[in-house]
């Protein structure tokens, strides 16, 4: 057998043992956002004079973020000293976590720009759920993030300003992305794992 088809054959290395730490290192992804909120309850006109700068900052943090330190967590799964049945659990839930963070600092983006007026209610409701709504707008602003990163595009929220455009179409593609990450990682772990065991057996 070739020297180069040995190499292939022969079994990665794995030296991360632990990395249930990312499990509690995650959530300080929403850090920033939360100082932006105590900011902007003590500096309101500064904020909204700057507004549009901040919410393009708040963006193109969150992208980041997502594809350097969120999917490179991922990736650090797959090359853990685990069974496959519980690496693959692990990847499950850890995308779970990465769901819901994203979901909520889109919603606080929104809760802290005003929702309602960023975004149009394109539904009918009687005026005490209307009165409901409006009284509860991170529970509104959480609704339509989970809707905008899940692309299920109910149509009853509807983008009303630029800034609100860009926002949603920058938690569209998160949400698209993320979905073909997490498949592409599952089945590349199962592969490696395919890998090792035939190199075991024989």
């Amino acid at each position: 057998m070739a020297l180069n088809q040995v190499q292939f054959l022969k079994p990665k290395k794995r030296y991360i043992y632990n990395v249930n730490i990312a499990f509690m290192v995650l959530p300080l992804i929403l850090l920033p956002i939360f100082i932006e909120w105590i900011f902007h309850l003590m500096h309101l006109d500064f904020f909204m004079h700057y507004k549009g700068a901040f919410l393009f900052g708040d963006i193109l943090y969150i992208i980041i973020a997502r594809f350097l330190l969120l999917d490179s967590a991922l990736y650090i799964f797959t090359h853990t000293k685990h069974a496959i049945n519980t690496t693959l659990m692990q990847v499950v839930l850890l995308y779970l976590e990465i769901t819901v963070l994203t979901i909520t600092y889109y919603a606080i983006i929104f809760n802290l720009f005003d929702v309602f007026s960023l975004f149009h209610l394109n539904s009918e409701f009687s005026p005490a759920n209307l009165e409901l709504v409006h009284n509860h707008s991170f529970v509104t602003s959480f609704y339509i993030s989970t809707v905008t990163f899940t692309t299920l595009g109910s149509g009853d929220w509807i983008p009303q300003t630029l800034n609100a455009m860009i926002a949603v179409s920058s938690e569209v593609i998160l949400g698209v992305v993320q979905g073909g990450v997490f498949v592409a990682i599952v089945i590349y772990g199962h592969q490696n794992r395919v890998k090792e065991e035939v190199l075991i057996k024989g």
